[in-house]
């Protein structure tokens, strides 16, 4: 994002001029720069390997792992998909992510979602070995992160304060107003906002009054998982607006938790979806599987 809109937020500035066309926040640089730099930390040494454990026959999960797996073969990092089935129990489970975190040769693991039906992905994600959970699922690297201690932050939560770092966006002072308090993104996201000194909101299902509440926000971030939830009518003229939602469209599209057309011309800045906050997700995996190998 260039010129005067810019300007604004980060030399103090509370939101940016809405002027009709929100400016686009795309994250698709930022994560070919991550990418590139890991891919050059990566030729150094040592060579890093990822696992992925797979429980689901769902295909949008199903996507997401394969486009992981491409990215990190790109930068020089193996990538194994350990595919449990459908039908996995907790146990099962467990035990993999047990042996994972205990083979030398594996630096990152990550639990993918959704699991089988019966099994508590906050209960088996304890088995994840900390110093190699590049996704913060295990409620010890959250716990961690709440307090300050080092920790890997989940992907997604780390992508919003990184896309809005790239364009110059001022979190100090701000308020910020979070929609969703999921473990992946709501509650990592707060907690890494404070750390930046932005004073932080947190709405959820049973918020009275949602778009009296989300109007506050000089930086709106909604990661609710329901398409199109949000509209001009949660929005302050000029606030930045991240969409962290993606849903799969009939015609192979995708679309996020902000109704983009109608939001974008009353923000200031909006994130768009595809393109925005999930190459940086996707790119900061790959760099918390490398400093996990050099750890």
């Amino acid at each position: 994002m260039t010129g005067h809109a810019a300007a604004d937020l980060t030399s103090g500035g509370a939101r940016l001029p809405g002027d009709g066309v929100a400016s686009p926040l795309s994250g698709k640089d930022l994560a070919a720069s991550i990418r590139a730099e890991v891919a050059a930390m990566v030729a150094q040494g040592p060579a890093p390997k990822l696992a992925i454990v797979t429980a689901t026959a769902d295909e949008a999960s199903a996507w997401y792992v394969r486009s992981l797996a491409r990215a990190a073969g790109k930068v020089g990092i193996t990538c194994e998909v350990v595919d449990l089935g459908p039908h996995a129990d907790a146990a099962t489970i467990t035990a993999t992510l047990v042996a994972l975190g205990t083979d030398p040769g594996t630096h990152g693991v990550i639990l993918q979602t959704p699991l089988p039906a019966g099994v508590s992905a906050r209960e088996v994600a304890l088995a994840i070995e900390p110093a190699r959970d590049v996704d913060g699922a295990n409620p010890v690297s959250l716990g961690r992160l709440a307090t300050g201690l080092p920790a890997y932050a989940p992907a997604t939560a780390e992508a919003v304060v990184a896309l809005l770092d790239h364009h110059g966006i001022a979190l100090a002072g701000k308020e910020v107003v979070v929609v969703g308090r999921s473990t992946v993104v709501g509650k990592p996201l707060a907690h890494l906002l404070l750390d930046r000194d932005a004073t932080v909101t947190v709405c959820h299902s049973r918020t009275v009054n949602l778009p009296a509440v989300t109007r506050r926000a000089d930086i709106l971030v909604v990661a609710v998982g329901r398409a199109g939830l949000v509209t001009a009518d949660h929005v302050a003229p000029g606030a930045v607006v991240i969409d962290v939602g993606t849903h799969p469209t009939a015609d192979g599209g995708l679309v996020g938790d902000v109704d983009a057309g109608s939001v974008a011309a009353v923000a200031g800045a909006l994130s768009p979806v595809p393109g925005g906050v999930g190459p940086v997700t996707t790119a900061l995996l790959l760099r918390h599987t490398l400093d996990a190998a050099r750890a």
